[in-house]
């Protein structure tokens, strides 16, 4: 895959879609679509700057200009986050906050799943949308505002949920490791910049794990609960994209076996 002819490519076939009449312009014209200039004006770039990106010529964009082409060709976010992917080799910037929630038909696939607990999370770890299931064995995210709903936070600064991790090191390493590689792979992210802060600021354990440097990718594991009514609970878990939201991951934890699943049966209860 050439992406740097692809990039070019891409650049000249989104120009060459876009009505020049609904934006203003006139003239007779010899192709389809907005002039270089035009498309350059748009996107606050210097004319011959936008020539050589469409030649393959300028070198790697920035993320800034990157955005800027994105709103001046009126790309769609699947189309941005592609543009981003060939011109610097990552998706598009992750939000400065956490979404405040997931969309209705993500949340009735979660609701689908009565007694498997299941989670949506972002890059950051921050919380955005979880089912009865996983209240009821994991947190009570219902109890905690929109800011705390975060997993990274209360791994390290919540002693409840430190006490009901079976083992808690393993988990914390896991959930370091993953947020360094999803946070890299996303780009500047102010919201993961201010988590980064205050764990370090507050968590010695953290700053601990974090100077080791460890990488993970999000995927499959075990995982124990200490639950006071029913003890351990011992639970598989398995990670998935979001089609559409690279930013966001499907958490899904099943029970690892006939007695957990009556465990959490009973929980739920």
């Amino acid at each position: 895959m050439d992406t740097a002819k692809d990039f070019s490519t891409f650049l000249k076939d989104r120009r060459q879609r876009l009505d020049p009449a609904a934006l203003g312009f006139t003239g007779r014209r010899r192709t389809p679509g907005l002039r270089r200039e035009e498309v350059a004006a748009r996107a606050n770039i210097s004319t011959t700057w936008y020539t050589w990106l469409e030649q393959g010529r300028g070198g790697a964009p920035s993320a800034r200009v990157l955005e800027s082409l994105a709103s001046a060709l009126m790309l769609t976010e699947a189309e941005r986050d592609y543009l981003f992917l060939i011109g610097i080799g990552r998706p598009a910037r992750a939000g400065t906050a956490a979404p405040e929630g997931v969309a209705p038909r993500l949340q009735r696939v979660l609701d689908a799943l009565p007694l498997i607990p299941a989670l949506v999370a972002t890059s950051s770890w921050d919380v955005i949308g979880w089912n009865q299931a996983a209240r009821r064995v994991l947190t009570d995210y219902d109890l905690l505002p929109p800011g705390e709903r975060n997993i990274l936070r209360l791994m390290f600064l919540d002693s409840q949920t430190q006490a009901a991790q079976s083992d808690w090191a393993l988990t914390a390493r896991y959930l370091v490791a993953t947020f360094r590689a999803e946070t890299a792979r996303a780009g500047h992210n102010p919201r993961a910049a201010d988590l980064l802060a205050e764990l370090s600021a507050n968590s010695e354990a953290f700053v601990r794990l974090w100077k080791e440097n460890d990488v993970l990718r999000p995927g499959e594991g075990t995982k124990t609960i200490l639950k006071p009514k029913v003890g351990e609970v011992c639970l598989e878990f398995s990670s998935f994209a979001v089609d559409g939201r690279p930013d966001l991951k499907l958490m899904i934890y099943n029970p690892a076996s006939d007695a957990d699943r009556e465990k959490i049966e009973q929980l739920c209860s």
